[in-house]
């Protein structure tokens, strides 16, 4: 049995073909897939998906990158002008967006808040026309994740991070003894090859979430090994981060939840473990930072 911690099944890349990708998984041994939302709108397909599918879970929450909608609001309605509307500061206004995942919280396939987290990497593809990140949109990501956390911790649910680039201000915010998450119910996704990251994941009882870079990234590799196996889930990030990209490129389409045998597999040779003790391991680790019984 395995566990895809991190797969976005809600993404216009599965669209008309959830049912087969998750039967594939299937067939490949993942019984349990999480589907986490990036804005409202994914949160809820997030959802959808999930009450179609036995083992299927979801979570929810708004990505940082695209907290950059709410950004130009709040730069035409707050930074340019002398005497802002009522209820229109950054708090005032990120609390109002947050507060629309309230109602989706209460279905029982929802477990996670995520993916959230500060991004302050300058994309090159986006939807987001003349996309840059200043401190003042660095700062409404920050926002942002602080609303979610404190949604998490109300409704007893757990938290899947999103960092890039940005770890001085993401360890600063989770250091706040009111905005932690312990007891390994939190995870570092996709986590950046940081031994300061690892560390803050030891002290505080975290997850390091690993995807299929760690085929073809020999930095990842290294920092893997030094994950101790009781702290590792798995992820395939789909449908991005295939592990066959740079070798089978003609297997590289969309990645998909199938994918995590054979990073549970790679894993396993390079930890010099053996293939069912770390399927068992992370299988184990992934239903306890979920809260699944």
């Amino acid at each position: 049995m395995l566990f895809d911690t991190h797969c976005h099944l809600n993404f216009k890349a599965f669209e008309g073909r959830v049912e087969e990708v998750v039967r594939a998984a299937r067939d490949a041994g993942v019984n349990n897939i999480i589907v986490p939302g990036t804005d409202i709108e994914t949160s809820k397909r997030a959802v959808e998906i999930a009450e179609r599918f036995e083992g299927v879970y979801a979570a929810v929450g708004i990505h940082p990158h695209h907290v950059y909608e709410l950004f130009l609001e709040v730069r035409h309605r707050v930074f340019s002008s002398t005497s802002p509307p009522k209820g229109g500061s950054p708090k005032s206004l990120t609390k109002k967006q947050v507060s629309t995942l309230l109602y989706l919280l209460k279905n029982p396939k929802v477990v996670a808040i995520g993916e959230v987290g500060i991004d302050k990497h300058n994309y090159q593809k986006t939807k987001h026309q003349d996309y840059k990140v200043d401190e003042a949109f660095v700062e409404l990501q920050k926002i942002f994740l602080i609303e979610q956390i404190k949604l998490a911790m109300k409704h007893n649910k757990s938290l899947i991070l999103h960092n890039r680039e940005a770890k001085k201000d993401m360890l600063k915010i989770l250091s706040n003894d009111e905005l932690r998450i312990t007891d390994y119910r939190s995870v570092f996704h996709c986590c950046e090859p940081d031994e300061e990251l690892l560390q803050f994941a030891r002290d505080h009882k975290m997850f390091i979430g690993v995807d299929g870079d760690v085929v073809y990234w020999k930095k990842k590799q290294e920092f893997i090994k030094k994950v101790p196996l009781e702290m590792l889930v798995l992820e395939t990030d789909s449908p991005y981060l295939s592990p066959f990209r740079k070798f089978l490129p003609a297997q590289a389409g969309p990645n998909e939840p199938k994918n995590i045998s054979f990073i549970a597999e790679f894993i396993a040779k390079l930890l010099n473990c053996q293939i069912d003790e770390l399927k068992k391991q992370t299988t184990e680790n992934a239903r306890k930072l979920f809260n699944l019984s």
